[in-house]
């Protein structure tokens, strides 16, 4: 049990989709790979062919992305939802983090909106998605075949 939200954290296959261009992003799940000796977290670009299926099945706006998604037990969170549950599912001081869900959503949310819709200005972009080692690249999702949940049911969160 996840003190910081009362949700079981950091089972394994949770699912963070990201912005495969954006260098923030990429160093998020960088940082995440680094910080999660489980290997809990699984990763796919939204700009995949996998991400932007995901997208559709999670009924989540892929004309608007900019928001980190993390699927989790068949729900979806984004934004500072997405971002305080993964950090809490970290290793070490990191799932400190976690204890920001109990600043008001309304707060998280717009701090988290002003580093996502600046994330290219502040951090750049590059033109192709990440490409990860051979160490990491078992975490990462190709293919629907990929993803145990293709084919359940559903439940959009936040």
């Amino acid at each position: 049990m996840n003190a910081a939200d009362g949700t079981t954290a950091g089972k394994r296959g949770d699912l963070v989709i990201f912005d495969g261009v954006c260098n923030l992003c990429e160093a998020s799940v960088n940082f995440i790979i680094r910080h999660d000796r489980d290997g809990v977290f699984r990763f796919v670009p939204s700009q995949s062919e996998l991400g932007a299926a995901l997208q559709r099945q999670y009924d989540i706006n892929t004309a608007a992305l900019d928001t980190v998604v993390l699927i989790r037990d068949g729900e979806r969170f984004t934004e500072s939802d997405a971002a305080v549950r993964i950090a809490a599912a970290l290793d070490g001081p990191w799932r400190l983090l976690g204890l920001a869900w109990w600043v008001p959503r309304p707060v998280r949310d717009w701090a988290y909106r002003r580093i996502a819709n600046n994330r290219y200005a502040w951090f750049g972009r590059k033109q192709v998605c990440l490409i990860p080692t051979p160490e990491v690249r078992g975490r990462f999702l190709e293919t629907s075949a990929d993803w145990p949940e293709r084919a359940g049911e559903t439940r959009a969160g936040r």
